[in-house]
């Protein structure tokens, strides 16, 4: 492929300039995987775990080790890593059906969470889907900040409002569709400290797009639940679908009976061959994520080089893979889409058009062309056709496939390609 004068330039300088934000990002990479590989270790991985189990899946050794392997590098008590929860919005859900009991409230403390969560969350006035509302679940939030930082006297006011009805104070860590910064795990310990000295809430963080972008994990620093997909970060590139729950032994064995049932909990669930993928997923994951970290860094230099305005800047610590350039129209959002598809290894001749796509009130334009469908810690790109024109994109399974395909997309913006 051959790209222009000016995109060869800009990625030359784009490169000198992040040597150091680079290397930065390796020494957290390496942080992670000592203590992926110890943890390997400690909990003596060996291949008669891969062979996986049927039926029941009792006395599902590498199951069971993965779960733990999860709770040891991720500063938990408990997890379990499943490779039938389809997305992270069923294993969110999960852990609010198995934390949440009639009467009590849900208060999301950074704001409105993610779209697909709405009909998780429900509404008082349409009944009958199952959702927390028909339980009789309430639900209440606090805004962020207008520079997009925690409202802490806000929190402190709806805790001492509602007293002990709130059982989950609820954190999403990633931006989602808004334009906020991303929390870091230390953050996340900040906002967990300040809520448990005034209720005896469940701490629970989406913590989609966050794994191993910090040298810990947020229930290192106090939350009681984290939650994840393994299509995102954990799962590096490899697992080909799965979540996973960890945290505080009672809120997780609480979650687990969501997962099954009452009395079955995390004993039963077969891993049907997925076991080997899910652990080497892992054991890749801090690498796969640092590629992610780079390629978003260059793309943020690039495109801020280019008149874009982008969150984060490229010198930026970065807290999840998640970058945002904002285009101001939806001609560059769609072209920069193309863009990213053209430049993937997988359906690189597909064109992305705008479409109405369940659980989101405007058309979003998609661009994914990954060997996992739908999976984001492969390169992949989107955003909701409405102002100001956002698109919000992540991944890259290795920087040089990355690389080239920002390249690819800045070009589309350029005209050079049609």
């Amino acid at each position: 492929m051959e790209f222009s004068e000016k995109i060869l330039t800009l990625a030359a300088e784009a490169e000198k300039e992040l040597a150091p934000v680079f290397a930065e990002m390796d020494k957290i990479a390496y942080t992670n995987s000592a203590r992926v590989l110890d943890s390997f270790r400690r909990h003596r991985v060996s291949d008669a775990m891969f062979g996986g189990s049927t039926g029941y899946g009792y006395g599902d050794t590498g199951r069971d080790a993965m779960g733990d392997i999860y709770a040891d590098v991720f500063g938990a008590e408990s997890a379990f890593v499943r490779h039938n929860i389809v997305n992270g919005t069923q294993a969110i859900a999960t852990v609010l059906f198995g934390l949440l009991r009639p009467g009590d409230i849900m208060l999301a403390v950074t704001g409105r969470p993610y779209d697909t969560l709405s009909e998780v969350i429900g509404d008082k006035t349409k009944n009958g889907d199952g959702s927390l509302a028909d339980f009789g679940v309430e639900y209440d939030e606090v805004a962020l900040l207008p520079d997009g930082g925690i409202d802490f006297d806000g929190i402190d006011k709806k805790l001492a409002e509602h007293g002990k009805r709130v059982k989950v104070v609820f954190i999403q860590r990633s931006k989602g569709y808004a334009n906020r910064p991303t929390l870091s795990s230390k953050e996340i310990g900040e906002i967990a400290k300040f809520s448990k000295a005034r209720s005896d809430a469940y701490v629970v963080v989406d913590n989609c797009y966050g794994e191993f972008c910090d040298d810990s994990e947020p229930t290192a620093h106090g939350a009681d639940v984290i939650v994840g997909s393994l299509i995102k970060n954990p799962g590096g590139g490899l697992a080909a679908s799965g979540g996973y729950v960890a945290g505080t032994k009672r809120a997780v064995e609480l979650c687990s009976y969501r997962l099954t049932t009452v009395g079955i909990g995390m004993e039963c669930g077969a891993s049907l061959g997925q076991t080997r993928d899910i652990c080497r997923g892992f054991f890749f994951a801090p690498h796969v994520v640092a590629q992610a970290k780079k390629t978003a860094a260059f793309a943020a230099y690039i495109f801020e080089k280019l008149g874009y305005e982008v969150e984060p800047k490229y010198t930026d610590t970065r807290h999840d893979i998640i970058q945002t350039v904002k285009f101001g129209n939806p001609d560059g959002l769609c072209a920069f889409c193309r863009g990213i598809q053209a430049g993937s290894p997988v359906d690189s001749f597909v064109t992305p058009e705008p479409w109405d796509m369940p659980g989101y009130d405007d058309q979003v334009i998609m661009a994914a062309g990954t060997f996992i469908q739908g999976a984001s810690i492969e390169l992949s790109a989107d955003g909701p056709l409405r102002p100001p024109y956002t698109a919000f994109f992540q991944g890259g399974l290795t920087y040089e496939s990355g690389k080239y395909a920002i390249m690819m997309a800045a070009d589309y913006l350029l005209g050079n390609h049609q």
